[in-house]
């Protein structure tokens, strides 16, 4: 099995005359739990958007599992069914309960029937630590579950990937542990994860590669001991406004 999951080649996006992402490349394997940083507006989110088309690039060229993603149809909704997306405001739907959120992509994307999607999604959510909210409605959850439903119907796929949008900047900061603890698990699992935050801790001691961008351009693409020791002015700025708004 071709140990690489995704390659990124040269992807540009601009917004009108606004140019938000600048000949972004690297690839991704297998087992890779890579963090994406860097300040508000550096494009991470249009980054992480583009890998499954929520966000189509300008140019530049996406492989996934070996297969050229493209614009069409079939092409994107075969890709994304392999991709698990964790989105910043958890986007769960108010009036279905946490089973039926975590189901409702099996079957809406798998054609399953609800008995067997319900039994998959409740194991799912065993994993992520709500086997007693099962029938919670997501007003009837701290942030911090709801996230972790998110998490669950992207797990509940099956995807080769993962990716994570800011997953815990809705948060109070006392739910932010109970997502990373998750989080981290996953990565013990093996489970393949681009994540954008701007969780250090996670980032330091969880992930084994970092990209760091500013102005749409990657300026780093280092493991961990050398990015946190890192000699250069950029970083050092970005870390230390990080530990600043602590």
């Amino acid at each position: 099995m071709n140990n690489t999951v995704l390659i990124m080649n040269n992807i540009c996006k601009s917004f009108g005359s606004t140019s938000v992402l600048r000949n972004v490349s690297f690839k991704v394997n297998r087992g890779d739990v890579l963090a994406i940083l860097g300040r508000s507006g550096a494009g991470k989110t249009t980054l992480l958007r583009t890998i499954n088309y929520l966000i189509e690039p300008n140019s530049g060229e996406i492989y996934f599992n070996g297969t050229k993603v493209i614009n069409r149809r079939q092409t994107i909704r075969s890709v994304r069914s392999k991709i698990g997306f964790v989105f910043q405001n958890f986007n769960l739907i108010r009036h279905l309960n946490a089973i039926d959120n975590v189901a409702l992509p099996l079957v809406k994307v798998k054609n399953m029937n609800w008995r067997q999607a319900r039994k998959q999604a409740e194991k799912a959510l065993i994993d992520v630590d709500l086997a007693d909210k099962t029938s919670n409605y997501p007003s009837q959850l701290s942030g911090g579950q709801q996230q972790r439903v998110g998490i669950a119907r992207a797990l509940v796929m099956e995807p080769d990937l993962l990716l994570f949008d800011e997953p815990t900047s809705a948060l109070d900061p006392s739910l932010v542990g109970e997502v990373m603890n998750v989080m981290r698990k996953l990565s013990l699992l093996g489970k393949t994860m681009i994540v954008v935050t701007h969780e250090m801790r996670f980032a330091e001691n969880t992930a084994n590669r970092i990209i760091f961008m500013e102005n749409g351009e990657i300026i780093e693409d280092t493991d961990p001991i050398s990015f946190f020791n890192s000699d250069s002015v950029e970083i050092k700025g970005f870390l230390n406004s990080v530990s600043e708004a602590v």
